[in-house]
């Protein structure tokens, strides 16, 4: 038996540190610097693969696994696949009740109260955020987020004539003009630019 860490933080710019050292009783640890909204996350895939029957995976809180309650859900139930049990800092701790299985059935209906309420927060954070929108649109001042680059700029111009090359790759058209993959795969979108 072990004890497995995860952490994880939602941007490169944050820092693990205050959840590292709350994991520090653990054999190993895993962490990611990526968001929660997606499990593609390659620490948490190796954490999974990683598992052994009878391993206990501590996190600090439960949103560090994931932000809703379907990929919470997927990836506990994957922890329970393996034998593993999930055991999350900020929870209360079941460790005075004996019998096993009652102790596992509390744990599990506290963790469903928490993901609930963590989705349920989510929510409202985007309800309030939709509504700020839709006033300050009214207001005439939200006029979202300003683009980087216009159509005519010389780089962006310059990422698609190698992209239409087809000589290279989405990465290697990062590596040649520093724009982001995901930035650029944007403005294909919306220039609606072909290969």
């Amino acid at each position: 038996m072990s004890k497995i860490g995860y952490a994880r933080v939602s941007s490169k710019e944050q820092n693990l540190d205050r959840q590292l050292e709350a994991l520090q009783s653990v054999s190993k640890v895993f962490s990611d610097k990526a968001s929660g909204q997606s499990t593609e996350r390659p620490q948490l895939q190796a954490m999974l693969d990683y598992l052994r029957e009878g391993d206990i995976v501590i996190v600090t809180e439960l949103d560090r696994l994931g932000r809703n309650n379907k990929d919470l859900t997927e990836i506990m139930n994957d922890i329970q696949q393996k034998g593993a049990t999930l055991e999350v800092l900020n929870l209360p701790s079941m460790n005075g009740i004996e019998d096993e299985n009652l102790r596992r059935l509390i744990n599990n209906l506290v963790v469903e109260l928490y993901k609930y309420q963590a989705e349920s927060e989510r929510k409202r954070i985007k309800e309030r955020q939709a509504q700020g929108i839709e006033l300050a649109k009214k207001k005439g001042r939200f006029t979202g987020r300003k683009s980087t680059f216009q159509k005519d700029d010389p780089l962006l111009q310059r990422a698609f004539n190698l992209y239409q090359s087809k000589e290279y790759t989405l990465k290697e058209i990062e590596q040649h003009t520093r724009i982001p993959v995901s930035t650029f795969k944007r403005y294909l979108q919306k220039y609606q630019i072909k290969r």
